[in-house]
Order: C-alpha cells, then structure tokens, then sequence
C-alpha cells in the first residue's frame, strides 16, 4: 500500500468521528492514569471530591500556563475553530416563542419553545418553576445534551430524569436541541470540529436573558459527553456563563482526542466515499488535517483550537463529575482537564464515582445530582 493511500484511509477514520461520541477509541486501551496523593502514594478517588493537592499526575502538556492574550494568528482553513474567532464573533439571542405547554411537573411548569441561533429556528423544552417569581428573576441552566444521532433526536425523550432534578431544585432548565436535531433548522455539525452547536448554546443563554423572569447574570450550563467540549469552549467565550457542571465530558486539548478516543457506536458515520465527498463539514475537516497535520499543541493552528491551551480565558467555576467504568468516554480526559485547571489556579470541583457508566446512573446518580445542584446553588 502506498504512503498516498495510507493517509488518505487515516484522514477518513477520524472523519467518522467528527460528528460526535463517535466509534471505537483511537486508543481505546489506554487506562486511566492513578492519582497520585501529596504523599506521593497511589489511590483511586471512590466518588469523593479531588482537591487541587490531589491533581499531581496530569498530561505533559498541562502544566503549561496559556497567556491570557489571543492568539492573533489569522488562519484561512478552519479559522472558525479558533477560541479568537468566537470571542471575536457577536452571538446574540432572539426572543423566545412559546409553543406548546405541556403537562407539568411536579412543581414546574413545561414549554416546548424555539429561539434564533444564526437565522436557524432552534427547538427546546423550557422548565419554569410554579409559584411567585423571586426577586432579582430565577436561576437557570442551558441544557447541553450529548451525541444522539441527529434524526433519532426528539425534544421531549432523553435526559427526562436530569432535567427533572434541576426542575424541581428550583431551576429553570432550557435543554435545546441542537441545529439540525429533531424540528431544529440547520445541519447538525457536531462539537469538536464546528462551532454551531457552541452558538446554539450561547444563544440560547442571551435569549433566556431576555426573559424578565430570569435573572440575566444567573445562568449556568450543563453538558455531558460531547457537550463537556461545548460547556468549556462557551465558557471560554461568553462571560455570562456563570457556572459550568460537565458529566463524563470528552476533547479539550484535542490531542486527548488521539490519545484516549471515543467508544460510541450509536454514531453512523458516512456510508460511503460519495457521501463524504458531498457533506461539506467532513470535506473541510478532512483539509485541515491535511494542512495542520494531528492536533499537535506545539503547532500554532491547534494551540488556537485547543480549550486547555486557552484556560486562562476561563473566569467561572467548573465542576466535573466521571465514572471509572464509563465505556465511551475514557477517565482521562477528565483527569487531565483537571491537571490544567489546577496547574492554572482555576476554580473547580472533580469528583469520579466506582460506578455508573457514561451517564452516571444508579447508584451514583443522585449523589452526582446533588452535588451539581449545591454548585449552581453557590455559584449562581
């Protein structure tokens, strides 16, 4: 086999995975790496919170601390991945149209509701508590969902028992769907190499700001999964994210990406090469791995891409939560995440549980909602 044909059967691999949580890990093997004590012993965190004392084995890379200074390096492949281009970009909201109401929880009030996320009409379910509005507006949470295959999504399925919990903590929760996701207009483009499903969500948080029940500077986001990379870049570029909670989150430094991989096999990657030729995200995705090579963070392109090469934009705090038995997204890209955060004095909370897979169920669930609801409690 020629080197020409290797290449182009490598580029089309990650292609596949673009989209998503998608197919098996690149490297799929590797284990998570140990923590390692202040006393320089070896434990294994058991659903308990990791100070910063206790974050000392983080990648090579983490302990570099970025400037706070964008990089100015204008890129013309791929330029809107940069954390400049979106800083640089004016994301705003629309108001928010009511729908449908539909039958209420038990102390809340549901909408199926749309906004405008860049002239596409953007679907979500809308939380609203019961009860007399407090003064100052009520706290809320942009809902980020993670990879469910675009034409499977509906509004209404999915995530029921999370956005439950927050509901009835006393939040409003707006779980959007996503361009191109259930009734959304636009092409479902994925997180890691596109900034559509960013937009969506910051959009969604100016819109809630719109709403005079609301209290504009008491926004929160949530994401799992794939949504752990939008929830940190939307941090990185809107201010008025005020906290941040991400449950079994993937893809920061991008070279974590090649290193652990992803395990989904719910994505449905392109049938054949035709259908790649025609889908224009996977064809510009496939000419900046061509032009910029791996994620590599010592190459300008993906230090502007990266989220850890870019944590000192971060001003809000972070809470993460991960099990050591997730099968789709590895353990170590939570550990490391948490090393940079650390090695850059940033303010966050990192808890792993024995148990409960890549969504956290039973019988770790209620801990890990718990502990998310007491941080937007003090954050908020």
């Amino acid at each position: 086999m020629t080197a020409k044909k290797t290449n182009i059967m490598v580029i089309f691999f990650i292609l596949a995975i673009v989209s998503g949580c998608s197919l098996a890990g690149l490297n799929k093997n590797v284990s998570p790496r140990p923590k390692v004590s202040s006393l320089g012993t070896t434990e294994t965190v058991r659903s308990s919170v990791v100070s910063a004392t206790q974050i000392l084995s983080a990648s090579p890379t983490s302990t570099i601390i970025p400037s706070t200074t964008p990089i100015e390096i204008r890129f013309e492949i791929g330029e809107e991945l940069t954390i400049k281009y979106l800083q640089d970009l004016e994301i705003t909201g629309s108001e928010i149209t009511f729908h449908e109401k539909l039958p209420s929880g038990y102390n809340y009030q549901k909408h199926l509701v749309s906004y405008l996320s860049e002239s596409n009409q953007i679907y979500g379910l809308l939380t609203i508590p019961l009860g007399e509005t407090p003064i100052g507006g009520y706290k809320a949470v942009v809902f980020n969902h993670g990879y469910i295959p675009p034409t499977d999504y509906r509004t209404l399925e999915r995530y029921t028992a999370y956005v439950d919990y927050l509901a009835r903590s006393g939040f409003v929760v707006f779980k959007i769907d996503y361009r191109g996701h259930g009734e959304s207009e636009g092409d479902p483009t994925g997180s890691y190499f596109s900034p559509g499903y960013t937009i969506d969500a910051i959009s969604a948080l100016k819109s809630l700001q719109k709403l005079d029940f609301i209290d504009p500077q008491g926004i929160g986001m949530w994401g799992h999964s794939m949504a752990g990379n939008l929830v940190l870049r939307a941090m990185l570029v809107e201010p008025d994210i005020k906290a941040g909670v991400v449950w079994a989150g993937a893809v920061y430094s991008y070279k974590d990406f090649l290193t652990y991989g992803i395990n989904d096999h719910t994505y449905r990657p392109p049938a054949t090469q035709e259908n790649l030729e025609e889908n224009e995200h996977l064809r510009n995705s496939r000419i900046i791995f061509d032009i910029y090579g791996w994620p590599d963070p010592e190459v300008d392109y993906w230090q502007a891409v990266s989220l850890t090469e870019n944590i000192g934009f971060l001003n809000a705090p972070l809470q993460i939560h991960h099990a050591e038995d997730d099968p789709v997204v590895n353990l170590g890209y939570s550990f490391d995440l948490a090393g940079v955060l650390q090695a850059n004095n940033k303010v966050y909370e990192f808890y792993t549980y024995e148990s409960g897979g890549h969504n956290l169920i039973s019988p770790y669930f209620d801990q890990a909602m718990l502990r998310t609801v007491k941080f937007y409690q003090d954050n908020l």
